[in-house]
């Protein structure tokens, strides 16, 4: 049986067309806002991100009876904890790929000379070859580095607002649950949507770090095993890169290449991309799209656009946290407004679309046991 149809309803002031092109261009507008806030606006979702990750260790708190500023101060202590982990991987990360790199600036030499003279035999100038020659330094690839995660004056004014908004949301997050009640009276749908995020965000949070954990593991163990320089960054380089769905692998995969490339050669570089990438692959393009995609449900094709669409709005930390800004517009824009919720599916939400592929599901078994026109049928005798 198909879905009731809901053409029937009144039909709206403005046409479609004129409807379409004018939602297009107010998201337009507020994209580029956000682009244009990026050092306020990343900061302060990441902050929301963390304290929504802790808040069930306020709840379990207060479900026993213990006081509101005890379970507000061990709510601060453990998103600083969150934080403080987080800040220790990625300094560590960048400390250590500084005194790793100069170590091996004769190979990094040598290997930007061949590129150079690579691309000279295939016609390029001089010129070009000598500005790929001169980028092949410890210097200018740290630089790299450091432009893309910006400079530290915004770092620092960054790392400012989301403790500032850690603590002023953990407070804040005490009176949450009034605050919902008093909704509910009022916008219920939008309560329920709400609630629904911060389900989905955390399971994606979990899921996410569990199975980040693991290939950060198995990525570090692989990398000793193949005497790879600098093992431990890449195992913490894939973990970090495990929040970042689709494309992560192939951010992770790259340093760990071009050191084994530098200290064992190709042979090394075979067995990292067969052993290395063919299990990260597994995990980040079969296991960890499985798992995530139950936990939020959003499509493949939904989360991988989102990747780039924040990213290139938000810089890298968009890409990190893709998928639950993803899901604060769905929740804003659709789950908050129950006439939207036909809408559901179309961002990979399966749960209205349980029976009809199931129907599907059944015609395709039932085509594939029907005997082919002119062949006779299994197991019947041919006619004399």
């Amino acid at each position: 049986m198909e879905p009731a149809s809901s053409e029937s309803d009144p039909r709206p002031a403005l046409p479609r067309t004129v409807t379409i092109l004018l939602t297009l261009a107010g998201a337009t507008v507020v994209a580029f806002g956000l682009g244009a806030m990026r050092g306020i606006v990343t900061p302060i979702f990441f902050a929301f991100v963390l304290t929504l990750c802790v808040h069930p260790i306020r709840r379990w708190m207060q479900a026993r009876g213990i006081s509101r500023g005890i379970a507000t101060g061990t709510t601060i202590a453990a998103v600083f904890g969150l934080l403080t982990a987080f800040a220790a991987v990625l300094i560590a990360s960048l400390a250590q790929f500084s005194a790793l790199l100069p170590q091996y600036a004769p190979q990094v030499a040598q290997l930007g000379a061949s590129l150079a003279g690579l691309l000279e035999s295939v016609g390029f100038g001089p010129e070009q070859a000598q500005e790929v020659l001169n980028g092949f330094t410890p210097g200018r690839i740290i630089g790299f580095l450091g432009g893309l995660l910006g400079n530290i004056a915004s770092l620092v004014g960054s790392l400012v607002v989301i403790l500032t908004m850690l603590i002023l949301m953990a407070v804040d997050g005490s009176r949450v649950p009034a605050l919902l009640t008093h909704l509910n009276y009022h916008r219920p749908a939008l309560v329920t949507a709400f609630i629904g995020f911060g389900i989905g965000v955390r399971r994606y949070m979990v899921a996410t770090t569990v199975l980040g954990i693991a290939q950060g593991l198995f990525n570090w163990l692989v990398l000793v095993i193949l005497q790879v320089p600098g093992a431990l960054l890449w195992g913490l380089l894939s973990f970090i890169c495990s929040f970042i769905p689709n494309i992560g692998y192939f951010i992770a995969i790259v340093p760990p290449l071009f050191f084994g490339f530098l200290t064992g050669g190709w042979p090394t570089v075979v067995a990292i991309i067969v052993i290395y990438g063919g299990i990260n692959s597994v995990i980040q393009s079969i296991i960890q799209p499985k798992y995530v995609g139950n936990a939020v449900s959003l499509s493949e094709t939904l989360t991988f656009a989102s990747v780039l669409f924040w990213a290139l709005l938000l810089g890298p930390v968009g890409a990190i946290l893709a998928v639950p800004l993803t899901l604060f517009v769905r929740t804003i824009l659709l789950d908050s407004d129950p006439s939207m919720s036909w809408w559901r599916p179309f961002t990979g939400d399966r749960t209205d679309l349980q029976v009809l592929l199931k129907q599907e599901d059944e015609a395709i078994r039932a085509r594939r046991g029907r005997p082919r026109p002119g062949r006779p049928e299994t197991g019947s005798a041919p006619k004399a």
